[in-house]
């Protein structure tokens, strides 16, 4: 904790709404009515009643820390805006999801400031939302922390999920969802596959909403029997898995910011990326970059990264040095600036 910040958490959830117990960090409390997502997102989306302090009391400030900022009826707010999939690639999105531009829209008409995880979101805030500038504010988050795995720990991870006779592996890490475009790292692989007999191709996240597609990749794969879905993998195993991987595969469409390079960079694991959205930005010179969607050149990097040891030294090095600019007291200290302007300029 900040001091002289007191921060309370709360969900606007009904269901859900304990998932928060065990999980706050030291000094963070929460206390709040039940609030039903559902019912409150209908009408937060047409009128801004009931404001949130009639659920959590008392606040200066209230931050919705994804996409969904309540009204409020006296506390400033903020609402973090991760991407912007839903006005660009609509295709690509689910129905909660699609809702997500209207309730940016109500909350900036009700004088919220924004917070953006990289400088590429916050321009498209502003160009799309016609965001006040001043009011938009980068602050980028640290890397998410996973404990630490010994070598007998992650030997045994490995045996267990990676198919025999693979020495190496492609991780990708992420939710099926068709903006992570994994139907075509799979096409990838098949390539990279049958150059490099002993690589396999491990696909670590939840099922999706672009499921279908990437069951249809992985079972017209030639390289089917050297892929792995692990299905959700907890921070132990995710740990064992970037210890071990030989690259990690981020081939999306479009992202807003992208944790599992990061994590990737920081546990020494070259990373093999596309130019999409935030990247660029967000992974610098610490990433071998290729265009989104370009079939024959992530082949081609993939099989680079795999093939050569003297790139992996200079990937690694260059990820090393690029992932440790991101820190949560960074962050913490950026988010404490802003909501201080926040409450300082509302009234």
């Amino acid at each position: 904790m900040r001091p002289g910040v007191d921060v309370r958490a709360f969900a606007v959830s009904w269901r859900r709404r304990h998932l928060m117990d065990g999980h706050l960090p030291d000094g963070v409390t929460a206390h709040q009515r039940p609030m039903p997502a559902r019912p409150l997102h209908a009408l937060w989306g047409r009128i801004d009643v009931p404001p949130v302090e009639w659920f959590i009391g008392g606040a200066d400030v209230v931050h919705g820390t994804n996409f969904v900022v309540p009204p409020t009826a006296h506390a400033a707010a903020v609402v973090s805006v991760h991407d912007l999939t839903p006005l660009h690639h609509p295709e690509l999105c689910n129905a909660a999801t699609l809702a997500y531009p209207g309730l940016i829209r109500r909350a900036l008409g009700r004088g919220a400031w924004v917070h953006a995880d990289s400088a590429f979101v916050a321009g498209e805030v502003v160009e799309a939302f016609g965001a006040d500038p001043a009011r938009v504010r980068v602050v980028a988050p640290g890397i998410p922390d996973l404990p630490p795995v010994t070598d007998a720990e992650a030997v045994r991870t490995l045996g267990r999920l990676l198919p025999v006779g693979s020495e190496r592996f492609c991780l990708a890490v992420g939710t099926a969802e068709p903006r992570k475009d994994l139907p075509g790292l799979v096409r990838a692989f098949g390539e990279v596959a049958a150059r490099h007999p002993d690589v396999a191709l491990v696909l670590a996240g939840p099922p999706g909403w672009g499921e279908e597609a990437l069951a249809s990749a992985v079972a017209a794969s030639a390289a089917r029997d050297r892929i792995v879905r692990t299905g959700w993998v907890e921070a132990p195993d995710l740990a064992a898995l970037l210890a071990r991987a030989t690259v990690l595969a981020y081939p999306s469409l479009y992202e807003g910011f992208g944790f599992p390079p990061l994590q990737a960079m920081r546990a020494g694991v070259p990373v093999v990326a596309s130019r999409a959205g935030s990247l660029p930005e967000v992974l610098g010179d610490g990433a071998l970059m290729v265009d989104p969607g370009d079939h024959d050149a992530l082949v081609d990097a993939l099989d680079a990264v795999v093939a050569d040891e003297a790139l992996r030294a200079r990937l690694v090095a260059a990820g090393t040095a690029w992932s440790a600019g991101f820190s949560w007291e960074r962050c913490g200290a950026g988010l404490e600036e802003l909501y201080r302007d926040a409450a300082g300029g509302h009234g």
